[in-house]
């Protein structure tokens, strides 16, 4: 082929790009560095991400998607410029073919502004396909039978729930509460109860190290590796202003998290609510799979089986699944027409 084919799975916190023929061949944070005086970017993705929080006045690290849509559409635009670049080559004689994945619940409007942003970052055709279509997709799920399989995708800005039968979404629910509000949940709770201010990649850090949806207390000990009790926390004081460090337990994190997890089970269970009753026995038989980089917080799954009642299955490489789900309809489009809209 004379042209080249991306699958591009555009996440609020980390953006995968999927070549066809090839897979998965980058994998950056979706974070833009701009210099302020003349609007030029500076630096995108891992480069950029060094940046957060540690830049001088003239220069601001930002991330131009919240909650999984477009937040600032000239940056997204640059950073998906540098994306299509660093895949395609800068000198190419034909343009690519772009599928991006949106989700489910946005809207007409944001649905087009990814559209126009992906255009005129250099891509000749613009397919969309929701997300939970393509995590099922690349979780290997047969999603063409009629049967009813739940797919529950918690990337970092949204939570995308849905029922799918016969290669389409018969029901699904998109809550804007994933990973970066576990984040700045964990940042407010060591603000208020130790005065001290942390950054948003050391929050990350807690809640990847010592997070946990359930404490580990209340869980049987079944020969599982064992989260670690404590970590150390640095920040700056609000009291004095001077850099301190903490020691900060785990059951202390599970309760800062307990808000956000809960309006995470409620768009859960909200899609169980609205499932047809033949759909709903086939999930309880197949139980549900849940993708996305926050499904790994340690007891999440543990935590779902108890709220809904239904086994809970991680898929395989949960991280990539969009990705891999966006890059395996781009090479069948034939196959994935009815979930996918052109432009």
């Amino acid at each position: 082929m004379l042209f080249k084919r991306l699958g591009i799975d555009l996440g609020t916190a980390n953006s995968l790009v999927y070549l066809a023929g090839e897979g998965v061949v980058l994998n950056e944070p979706t974070v833009v560095a701009i210099s302020i005086e003349d609007n030029r970017v500076v630096a995108v993705g891992n480069e950029a991400k060094d940046m957060l929080g540690r830049t001088p006045g003239n220069i601001m690290a930002m991330r131009p998607l919240k909650d999984g849509v477009i937040a600032d559409y000239v940056v997204t635009e640059a950073m998906l410029r540098y994306f299509i670049d660093k895949v395609c080559g800068r000198s190419r004689l034909f343009k690519p073919e772009v599928m991006i994945c949106v989700p489910a619940g946005c809207t007409q409007v944001e649905r087009r502004a990814v559209m126009d942003a992906t255009l005129s970052a250099g891509a000749k055709t613009v397919y969309l396909i929701e997300e939970p279509l393509a995590a099922a997709i690349g979780a290997k799920i047969p999603i063409a039978q009629a049967s009813g399989n739940m797919i529950v995708d918690i990337g970092g800005g949204s939570t995308e729930a849905a029922v799918i039968s016969l290669g389409g979404v018969v029901v699904h629910n998109s809550v804007r509460v994933a990973g970066n509000k576990l984040d700045e949940a964990i940042t407010t709770f060591i603000k208020k109860k130790f005065n001290l201010y942390i950054g948003e990649r050391m929050a990350e850090d807690v809640k990847i190290q010592i997070g946990t949806a359930m404490p580990q207390r209340s869980l049987p000990t079944d020969g599982k590796k064992e989260i670690p009790s404590k970590m150390e926390v640095r920040g700056r004081d609000s009291v004095t202003g001077m850099p301190r460090m903490i020691e900060i337990t785990s059951e202390e994190i599970s309760d800062a998290l307990q808000a956000p997890l809960v309006s995470i089970l409620n768009g859960i269970k909200g899609v169980l609510e609205e499932t047809p009753p033949e759909l709903a026995s086939d999930i309880i038989d197949k139980g549900i799979v849940l993708s996305g980089g926050t499904s790994l917080l340690h007891n999440f799954d543990k935590l779902v089986v108890k709220t809904t009642g239904v086994a809970v299955h991680i898929a395989e490489d949960p991280l990539l699944c969009v990705v891999r789900g966006t890059g395996v309809a781009l090479e069948n489009i034939d196959l994935y027409k009815r979930g996918i809209s052109r432009r």
